[in-house]
């Protein structure tokens, strides 16, 4: 039976928990029908992430039947959860923890405006400030790719290093998204499904404006330095 230290032991138990937790994020959003879906989480100061089990339903996921994967999507034996197949997409997940280490959470969704965009190969235009608060530009589109292996993984990265965007539109499939933890991931997913259908309607009445590339920059940079309450003991 595998055993860590007791530091990770507890990170590993919490990850285990927000995971978990937040699935029901997804469904409270109408992110996800049936079981399709994923949320998975890092484990801080370990090698180490947390996803969802495959084909489980929605109301039957708890703490104790996540997964625990070490960053090349194996299983990790003799831990809670271990006798099931971990999701279809833990590859890709595997992909994007060992390649964006500043990445801390991955979620997958198949959100219908979200989804429409990437059966059509588009990216999302930035139109709208709350998609230049949260994305700093366009949501992009990702190349196609079969799921099983690393390969949506590989495209994840390819089309997200270097670029503000937290969520990405893999061509004929659906988004991904990225953040700093599971939270902040399954936030970016709510998110994109939002303003997806806000821009998908607002085309049906006509031609959309963009935003200016200047307007962009400093509407992302009040939303991620300035917009919220300063943590404790800060004056601003």
């Amino acid at each position: 039976m595998s055993s860590y230290g007791p530091q990770v032991e507890v990170a590993i138990a919490r990850v285990r928990a927000d995971v978990a937790r937040l699935h029901s994020e997804l469904v409270r959003n109408n992110l996800v029908v049936w079981t399709g879906g994923n949320v998975s989480g890092r484990v801080p100061g370990a090698d180490l992430f947390v996803i969802k089990p495959s084909g489980v339903e929605y109301p039957d996921l708890a703490p104790e039947n996540m997964i625990l994967c070490d960053l090349d999507g194996t299983v990790i034996p003799g831990t809670p959860g271990s006798e099931r197949s971990p999701s279809s997409d833990t590859a890709a997940h595997a992909y994007v923890y060992r390649n964006m280490p500043e990445v801390g959470g991955v979620v997958h969704t198949h959100s219908t405006y979200a989804t429409a965009w990437a059966a059509r190969g588009e990216a999302i235009p930035c139109v709208i400030t709350a998609m230049a608060d949260e994305f700093g530009g366009e949501i992009p589109i990702g190349p196609f790719a079969i799921i099983g292996d690393d390969s949506i993984g590989r495209g994840i990265v390819q089309t997200l290093t270097g670029h503000r965007s937290r969520a990405v539109l893999m061509q004929n499939h659906g988004p991904f998204t990225i953040g700093k933890d599971a939270r902040d991931a399954v936030k970016a997913a709510v998110m994109v499904e939002d303003v997806a259908r806000t821009v998908h309607l607002a085309r049906q009445a006509g031609e959309v404006i963009p935003i200016p590339q200047d307007a962009i920059d400093s509407l992302f940079d009040r939303y991620q330095n300035v917009y919220g309450q300063a943590p404790q003991g800060v004056i601003q």
